[in-house]
């Protein structure tokens, strides 16, 4: 039995232990309150993991094929960062370096050591550990940032006319990445963290 405070509404009630795959509901105002997710840790591992297989080829084949007056060029992340700081743009470089490539590495490999810590029921670090899943979450979206900034150049130059940018199997693999590394927070059950759910047999 533990106490619980809506977070939409304030009201404190009380839940029995939930079990695995369902949701408790607050009892004035119906927000989800407390969720056992089944499966968590399985699950949360393989989407890690193939989102880590997924970022090799995310960053080593070219994410786009550009056509230029007839001169065609290819090119990777990391070239597209090299190519910003050469050009003395290091705001940008430094903002698609982390978005694209630090950012993701970090988020999975935080994953992995969230799962594995999870399942040994390790009672070292949790405060830690949960600041570590807080920052998950919060930096999730920016991993999408230079996808935006992607659309809105090719956007750019289609319009204006000037070249034809076609997507490489990088990007493929980018945005498949970046889907599973999504996902695979998303599964993740805090609460284990703590011990208050039940791992899954």
């Amino acid at each position: 039995m533990n106490s619980i405070v809506c977070p939409t509404c304030d009201q404190v009630q009380i839940i029995e232990t939930l079990a695995p795959g369902t949701v408790a509901e607050c009892c004035r105002c119906g927000s989800v309150i407390s969720e056992h997710k089944a499966g968590s840790l399985g699950r949360t591992a393989a989407l890690s993991l193939a989102a880590l297989i997924l970022y090799m080829p995310a960053n080593l084949y070219p994410i786009l094929r550009m056509n230029l007056y007839g001169a065609y060029s290819e090119n990777t992340i990391w070239q597209g960062v090299k190519s910003l700081v050469e050009n003395n743009e290091w705001l940008v470089g430094s903002i698609v370096f982390c978005a694209s490539i630090l950012i993701p590495f970090l988020k999975l490999l935080t994953l992995f050591f969230l799962v594995v810590t999870a399942k040994l029921k390790s009672a070292r670090w949790r405060q830690q550990r949960t600041w570590m899943y807080k920052v998950i979450v919060v930096i999730g979206p920016w991993a999408m940032l230079d996808v935006f900034l992607m659309a809105i150049l090719v956007a750019l130059v289609k319009l204006q006319q000037l070249a034809t940018i076609l997507p490489g199997p990088g990007l493929l693999a980018f945005t498949a990445m970046v889907v599973l590394t999504i996902l695979a927070s998303a599964s993740f059950d805090p609460k284990l963290i703590w011990g208050t759910s039940e791992l899954p047999q």
